[in-house]
Parts: structure tokens; C-alpha cells; sequence
């Protein structure tokens, strides 16, 4: 067999870095949302981009899918695997090759994780902004084109990945990007490889961009009556061009889920979450403003400090959401969806997004990064009830065309994965086949990630 001739030639050089025990494959088959368990047949630790190289020498000519794993926090599939195969476990590359706080710029292993990053960099006066939420890993961000809390301000991914080592499905080593600023030579493949998904190459190293930390730091939190007035201030907020670093925003039923499961006292009601980075004086200007703001939306009560331990807080509290809302029906799936809409249709998209979710039988809270558009449900299914299931799935595909309807997107940062991938053509059109040409041109046997973002072979 394909799997045994593959284990003995792949255990010659990674020795006990490699594991075909069913607790292991079970926990890297898993998903932290609804998808039902699909477990490799063999799972490798590699510790260099020269091993991932030969892994994948191995797999293209056996013809073994190969999957790469980081943290396991992804939300639509993108980790399992779909038709068997290889997980390659990128726990073990989490080194920081160099950095430079004079470019701005740092290197390291796609198995390092965010704040495992920053750790390190904490004492150079800089860091790296990109903030999922979850502590992911470097390579899994940028295989999904991750974004989060800090985008409004940083930018995603793509705003802070200069360059990849990437390894294509027939071994060979690629090096896209540079340490220069910006480049006008050739094609951009560090933004192809950027959220493709493991389908393309597997990332092993990145170039990434940092930012100085900034000299103060003001976060905040406030009450709103409904959801379309907090919706309403985050549009005027952002059409006003205040330099929010992050504005987030939690439904009535987030809120109460933070108190259940965190012990904190907010009103049950929705809320910002907002914070300010800068000079001491522009920092103060801003908050004062959009303290103004928020007040002629309806807002109430609005707090702010500027003590890291306080503010840690409050963004732990935010960080830890996705579990605090999972409390509130114990035992139940979660089908996580997100959408991404232009900041003007923001308010329809979420208003009409609630009067779905209160119209089903299923719970919803809806919470986001909104200060760029983007937002999400958690829908709560009770473990093994197809008729949810099924509810949940319609609701989430509703999102979705609602979210094109408004010149938006399907995914604001999730990424497609396996769960919206009945989407894409909706979206893409023609261009969702020239994905599947692209990902035929470099991986031909269909060996990186199948099942997953593009056109299906066959």
C-alpha cells in the first residue's frame, strides 16, 4: 500500500517525529466547529524546510494528499482531511530566524505562533499587529489571509507579509518577496500564496513587517440601547477618519455570555470595544471624540484605561468569545460563519442578519471586527439534531448572498476551506475556474489540501 511504503521511507529520516496512533490522528483531524472528525492516516513533525521538501517528494510520487496543520484554530474545515493522507504538523518550526528592528522587518518559521512572537519582540520597542483572536500560528495566518481586531488600523496579512518559503507539491523550495519595502518585479507570488490555503505550497518561513510599539495605549468599552445605534456610531466613526487601532462590537447575547462565563458585570445590551494607540495627546483627542460620537448614538456609560493589565482584560475577555458563547448552550456544536461588507451596508447587513437568526429556533450572537465591515455569527447546534444542522447551514448561506447582494464578500477572514466552498462561483465567477487552472499548473496531482477553496478535479 501507498500509506506503508510512504511511513517506512518518511520514518528513515524523521525518525519518532512521526505517528500513525489513532489519538494522534484523531486530534489532528478534529475541527474546533461542526465538522464531523476526518483523521489523516499518518501525521509527521517536520523541523526544516529541507524535511518539508523531502515529505513532499515522497507524497507527490505515492500520490498521498498532504495537509498542513498549525494551532488547529481555523473554523471552516481547512485542516482536515478530507480524502486522508499526510498531516504535516508544523509545530516544531516555530523559530525566529532574525530580527531587524532598524528595517522594521522579522523571520521566522510558519509553526511559530503570534504571541509566542511578540514575547520576543516585546523589548525591542516593536510588534507584530495582526490579531485573529486566536493564537495562531504565522504560517496558518497566512495561508488564510488572516485578519482580526487590529486591521481597522494594521491591516491584514497582506498588508504584512513581505515574502514566503514556500514548498511546492513536487518538493521544490520557492523564495517570493524581498526585505525591501516594495517591489515592481514580476508577479506578486507572495500575495498568490497569501490565503490559498495549504492548496497551493506548503509556507515554511516568513518575511513579516513589524510596527513600533506605540508611546500610549487607550482602550474602551461602551453600552448601546440597540444594535443599529452601535452599528450607526461604528460607520460614523469610521467615515470620520478617527484612528481607532481596534472597534469591535458584541450583541446583547455575547454580552451576557462574557458575564456567564468570565464573571464580568456588563449590561446586557450591545457593546464597543475600542482602543486608541498613539502620542499621549492624539490618543486623548481621539478617545474624547469618540466618546462624543457614541453619545449622540445613544451610548452609555463609556470606560477607558489606559493600564495594560486593564486593558488586557477587557481584550481577553473578547478573545475568549468564541468559548463564552459556547457555555451558554453546553454540549452544542458551533457553526462559526463570517461576512465582510462595504462599511456603508454594514448596519443592513447586521440588522437583517439578526432578524433571521431571532426568526429560527437557533441561537446566534453576533459579534465582529466591524470597524472594516466584517462580522460573525456563532450558531449553536445541539449535538446530533440534523434538523439545526441543516437550519444553521441555511442561515449561514443567507449571510452570505446577502453579503454579495451588498458588494461584499462571503468570508471577511475564515477563509472557504471546505464549508463555503458551494459559495465561491456565486462570488468569483470565472475567476473561481482560473483558481482551479492555478492550482492544477502547480499542484497536478492534486495532492496539496484536497477538497478544499478551488474547483474539484474530476
Amino acid at each position: 500500500m501507498a500509506i506503508d511504503t510512504a511511513f517506512t521511507e518518511l520514518s528513515s529520516f524523521l525518525g519518532d517525529r512521526i505517528s500513525r496512533s489513532k489519538p494522534v490522528l484523531d486530534q489532528h483531524g478534529g475541527s474546533e466547529t461542526h465538522f464531523a472528525s476526518a483523521p489523516p492516516d499518518i501525521v509527521v513533525w517536520p523541523e526544516n524546510t529541507n524535511e518539508v521538501s523531502r515529505i513532499l517528494k515522497i507524497c507527490s510520487h505515492a500520490g498521498l494528499p498532504v495537509i498542513p496543520f498549525g494551532a488547529g484554530t481555523s473554523l471552516e474545515g481547512h485542516t482536515s482531511a478530507a480524502k486522508g493522507g499526510v498531516c504535516l504538523d508544523m509545530a516544531r518550526m516555530n523559530q525566529i530566524l532574525s530580527q531587524d528592528p532598524g528595517d522594521m522587518i522579522a523571520q521566522v518559521e510558519a509553526g511559530l505562533t503570534r504571541e509566542e512572537l511578540n514575547h520576543e519582540l516585546r523589548t525591542l520597542g516593536v510588534f507584530f499587529p495582526v490579531d485573529p483572536g486566536a493564537n495562531a500560528t504565522l504560517g496558518g495566518m497566512a495561508a488564510t489571509r488572516a485578519s482580526g481586531t487590529t486591521t481597522v488600523r494594521y491591516g491584514s496579512m497582506r498588508q504584512n507579509v513581505l515574502g514566503l518559503t514556500v514548498v511546492l507539491a513536487d518538493g521544490r523550495i520557492i523564495r517570493t518577496g524581498s526585505r525591501a519595502a516594495k517591489s515592481s518585479s514580476g508577479y506578486d507570488l507572495t500575495a498568490l500564496f497569501l490565503g490559498s490555503e495549504g492548496t497551493l505550497g506548503i509556507i515554511t518561513e516568513l518575511t513579516l513587517r513589524l510596527h513600533g510599539q506605540p508611546e500610549e495605549i487607550r482602550a474602551g468599552i461602551c453600552a448601546f440601547p440597540d444594535m443599529g445605534s452601535a452599528v450607526g456610531a461604528v460607520q460614523q466613526v469610521i467615515q470620520m477618519g478617527l484612528a481607532v487601532a481596534r472597534i469591535e462590537f458584541v450583541d446583547e447575547t455575547t454580552a451576557r455570555a462574557f458575564n456567564q462565563y468570565a464573571g464580568t458585570e456588563m449590561e446586557e445590551c450591545p457593546h464597543l470595544l475600542v482602543e486608541f494607540h498613539g502620542s499621549p495627546t492624539s490618543v486623548t483627542e481621539a478617545s474624547d471624540i469618540f466618546g462624543e460620537i457614541v453619545q449622540d448614538f445613544g451610548a452609555t456609560g463609556y470606560e477607558h484605561a489606559t493600564k495594560a493589565e486593564d486593558r488586557n482584560a477587557l481584550w481577553k475577555i473578547r478573545h475568549h468569545a468564541f468559548y463564552a458563547v459556547q457555555s451558554l448552550r453546553p454540549g452544542a456544536h458551533a457553526l462559526v460563519t463570517d461576512i465582510c461588507v462595504p462599511i456603508s451596508q454594514l448596519a443592513k447587513a447586521v440588522e437583517d442578519t439578526r432578524a433571521d437568526i431571532e426568526a429560527s429556533s437557533i441561537p446566534g450572537p453576533i459579534l465582529g471586527h466591524v470597524g472594516d465591515g466584517n462580522f460573525h455569527a456563532i450558531l449553536l447546534i445541539a449535538t446530533d439534531n440534523p434538523d439545526e444542522m441543516a437550519e444553521a447551514k441555511i442561515l449561514a448561506e443567507r449571510m452570505s448572498r446577502r453579503a454579495l447582494a451588498l458588494g461584499g464578500t462571503i468570508t471577511g477572514e475564515h477563509g472557504v476551506g471546505m464549508g463555503k466552498l458551494h459559495l465561491m462561483e456565486e462570488e468569483h465567477g470565472f475567476g473561481w475556474a482560473l483558481m482551479g487552472d492555478i492550482k492544477t499548473a502547480l499542484d497536478p496531482r492534486n495532492i496539496l489540501n484536497p477538497g478544499k477553496l478551488v474547483p474539484q478535479a474530476g
